[in-house]
């Protein structure tokens, strides 16, 4: 290939997966790359939403991997702060600082370094999540539950279960009583379906190294951890700290979309595919419908980061009806964040954590309370000070909902459903009735691929894909995977060094989050922060 002379790449999305496949391939100039982006933003679900200087992040990402790979491009794009936040700096709190890094006071281009806090609310109580045997789950719980859950757990550990549904693994890893006290409420709200209807893959591919006796284990060890940013040898899930873009997620995507640009290539926003050329059993062209033109951009290779069910309605050749039967019917759940600015939260800091204005100091709360819908709650104060525009005197949180497009949530008009939703956060303590200042309701389609209906059959349309030589399929909603934002990056990665390289294989993609061991890869050399 001739530097004069560049193979043209389609990039379909510019969320996390589509926009990391554009910076990796810009860095070899062979290639011209065009993104096609059919919102008028980047970043997909995890991009920010600005409403009135109070900012949402649609559900909550924690910038975290145990792939050096994977923050040390997050790093590179944004640096890791320097200097103390706004909110430690009042708390007098102490972060491991990168020396050298920018000041978030002076500067936005920074990643913040945040503490994790996650709980569970059920029975109007907070317990641990994940969930651990510490005196104060006893207590929450009771001498009958607690001694019920222990039974269960060993019982579960005695006669394992054969993971063929989400129930089961669950089970296998906290027994039934725990199991149904703290994840099968949650599971049915946010898939709409019992986990015993759900594939065990989910579980595999979010939760595979977690387990109560390695919540134990950790509490036990966790006195001996040194705090860092790169954590390679704790679970995701029992993480302490994790780095944080200073005025959201978007922002980080925001700036990457900016270095794609700067190296040359394309995005093309508010467009969509309207269909993608095949020609000799491979993709030829995309044709792009933006704003009141329709063009075509040939494609020598094509990424992309589109639901599936959509890439193979988009495909102009014949696509065996068994194939397209699977894809057009794979089930995705919809979701819906209400964010609540309020002066205060009614419901009360009883940690031993200090927090500004003394607000619970969670980033997420999971709502195991089976007499509301809610599904989780976001409080943005707490992911970063910059998220709220007066943080000191209110506080902005996010309501989260599951649901399908079309059904009663969905459908439901904008001020009668943030009524709804502040009478579910009322009715669990969590505010006070008349006190909300602003509020906004936003909507996402396909936010999580789902594991049932016609799921089972998926390995049909993947291998069809496969059979495309130059196409690609990455990221979440490109594999209808349920992968963390560090996964989909993964999963651009390999495409991007796979078309760089020449290699046909497409193995390496599909892997990605697969193997247990895959993402805990990490270099041996510590780098200098």
């Amino acid at each position: 290939m001739e530097n004069n002379n560049p193979k043209n790449i389609v990039v379909i999305g510019a969320g996390p997966a589509g926009l990391t496949a554009a910076y990796k391939l810009l860095e070899d100039s062979r290639f011209h790359v065009t993104v096609i982006e059919k919102e008028d933003f980047v970043g997909g679900i995890a991009r920010t939403v600005n409403h009135n200087g109070n900012r949402i992040d649609i559900g909550g990402h924690r910038f975290f991997s145990k792939n050096t790979e994977v923050m040390d491009l997050w790093q590179n794009i944004m640096p890791v702060q320097g200097e103390p936040s706004a909110d430690d700096i009042i708390l007098g709190r102490e972060k491991p600082l990168s020396r050298g890094g920018p000041d978030p006071e002076k500067e936005d281009r920074v990643l913040l370094i945040r503490s994790r806090v996650s709980r569970i609310l059920y029975l109007r109580k907070f317990f641990d999540y994940p969930i651990t045997m510490k005196a104060q789950t006893f207590i929450n719980l009771g001498f009958a539950k607690t001694f019920s859950a222990g039974f269960a757990y060993i019982k579960s550990q005695v006669f394992k279960r054969e993971e063929v549904t989400l129930e089961d693994f669950m089970v296998n890893r906290f027994g039934t009583a725990l199991y149904g006290m703290f994840f099968k409420d949650y599971t049915r709200k946010v898939w709409g379906r019992d986990p015993g209807e759900i594939s065990a893959d989910w579980g595999a591919q979010r939760i595979k190294g977690l387990s109560l006796m390695k919540a134990v284990l950790y509490i036990l060890k966790k006195p001996f951890i040194r705090k860092e940013i790169n954590q390679s040898n704790v679970e995701t899930s029992l993480i302490e700290l994790f780095s944080y873009p200073k005025l959201g997620p978007g922002q980080l995507w925001e700036k990457m979309a900016e270095d794609v640009r700067n190296r040359g290539g394309e995005i093309l926003f508010g467009s969509a595919v309207a269909g993608i050329n095949v020609l000799n059993g491979k993709i030829d062209s995309v044709l792009v419908k933006t704003g009141q033109q329709n063009i075509e951009v040939k494609a020598d290779y094509l990424i992309s980061s589109m639901a599936v069910s959509e890439l193979i309605a988009s495909l102009n050749c014949e696509v065996p009806e068994s194939v397209k039967e699977v894809a057009l019917n794979l089930p995705y759940r919809d979701f819906i964040t209400v964010g609540l600015l309020v002066n205060k939260l009614k419901i009360k800091n009883t940690t031993k954590i200090k927090t500004v204005s003394d607000v619970v100091p969670d980033c997420w709360i999971y709502i195991q309370e089976p007499d509301v819908k809610v599904g989780r709650v976001q409080i943005f104060n707490n992911w970063s000070p910059y998220m709220v525009k007066d943080f000191k005197n209110t506080v902005w949180i996010g309501l989260e909902y599951f649901c399908g497009v079309g059904d009663e949530m969905w459908t439901q008009n904008d001020d009668d459903f943030i009524k709804f939703a502040v009478g579910e956060a009322v009715k669990i303590g969590l505010i006070e009735d008349g006190r909300v200042l602003d509020s906004i309701r936003i909507k996402v389609e396909k936010a999580y691929p789902a594991y049932f209906g016609t799921y089972k059959n998926f390995d049909s349309v993947k291998n069809y894909l496969n059979g495309f030589e130059n196409l690609f399929c990455i990221g979440r909603n490109g594999q209808h995977r349920y992968n963390n934002m560090d996964h989909s990056m993964l999963t651009a990665m390999e495409a991007a060094k796979a078309i760089i390289s020449g290699e046909k294989g497409k193995t390496e993609i599909w892997d990605v989050n697969t193997e247990a061991e895959y993402h805990e890869k990490k270099d041996t050399i510590d780098k200098e922060k």
